[in-house]
């Protein structure tokens, strides 16, 4: 009866040995492939509680979530035949665990080159039907989006699907760049140059419309004073008319007072006359008190 209770642990415990090593769990995050002496026999893309053969079925897990592939700078040729040096970085996640295991092992170095070479093909590829300006352009949706259509196809054998492609940044090798700076900053003097080329013809034609405007508006004005003068010494003379007809003897006395007015006022100057000039008549008129 002891020896019997003795042995009650021991198979407590070996069936709890016995059960942790027939399950596995797959969480929600993850996949799994069922070996059976390295044969895959079945995949698990549900999380959940499952069972195995302890010691002849094994399993291998691995993560379904995207993962990112951040490539190594790599050195391209476009259609213009020039090097471009192209950053960028690629987001997957597996689609098919069992054709991944096959075709990785599982290995994440593996599966890192393996992307990494059809990612750079698939560059090429791409870059090499394009000039520097497009690829450079900021209209790159188009070739991001081919981008990744080509490198999904690509990796198809692999079991993973590509998510998306980005690049980064696009740099020109050293010995290139000053060559095309220098290009770029020629091109740029020269719409320089036609812009104040342009400029300078603006410039001219609004000053030759503002000299004809200035002369338009002088003439015009000196018109219109001559008018006005002529308006003015019209009606000056039709005054002096009605006056006279008025009083002719007292218009000729006013008259003769502004002449004698004008000659004599300021008392500096000098007239020479004959005496019995008709200028001073109203003088001979006058008797002395």
């Amino acid at each position: 009866m002891n020896q019997a209770k003795a042995f009650v642990p021991v198979a407590v415990a070996a069936l709890g040995l016995l059960l942790y090593t027939a399950t596995f769990i797959v969480n929600e995050w993850q996949l799994a492939i069922k070996l059976r002496l390295g044969e895959i026999i079945r995949t698990y893309d549900e999380p959940g509680l499952h069972f195995k053969v302890p010691f002849i079925n094994n399993v291998v897990t691995f993560d379904q979530r995207i993962q990112t592939l951040d490539a190594r700078p790599q050195r391209f040729l476009t259609i213009e035949k020039k090097d471009v040096i192209v950053d960028s970085y690629a987001k997957w996640r597996i689609a098919d665990a069992a054709q991944f295991y096959r075709s990785t092992g599982g290995d994440s170095a593996r599966i890192a080159r393996l992307l990494s070479e059809r990612i750079n093909t698939s560059l090429r590829d791409e870059f090499g039907k394009r000039t520097i300006q497009e690829v450079v352009s900021e209209d790159r949706k188009e070739l991001m989006i081919q981008l990744t259509r080509d490198i999904d196809r690509r990796a198809a054998d692999l079991g993973v699907e590509i998510v998306d492609v980005r690049v980064k940044k696009i740099d020109l090798p050293a010995e290139v760049s000053e060559s095309v700076y220098a290009r770029m900053r020629a091109e740029r003097e020269r719409v320089a140059r036609d812009l104040r080329a342009l400029g300078s013809e603006a410039a001219e034609r609004i000053r030759a419309d503002a000299d004809r405007q200035r002369t338009v508006t002088i003439a015009d004005a000196y018109r219109e004073s001559e008018m006005l003068r002529g308006e003015g010494d019209a009606q000056a003379a039709e005054i002096y008319a009605l006056a006279y007809t008025q009083d002719a003897d007292f218009y000729s006395f006013y008259r003769s007072l502004d002449a004698y007015r004008g000659a004599f006022g300021q008392g500096d100057g000098l007239m020479v006359l004959e005496p019995d000039s008709d200028f001073f008549k109203y003088f001979k008129q006058m008797t002395a008190p």
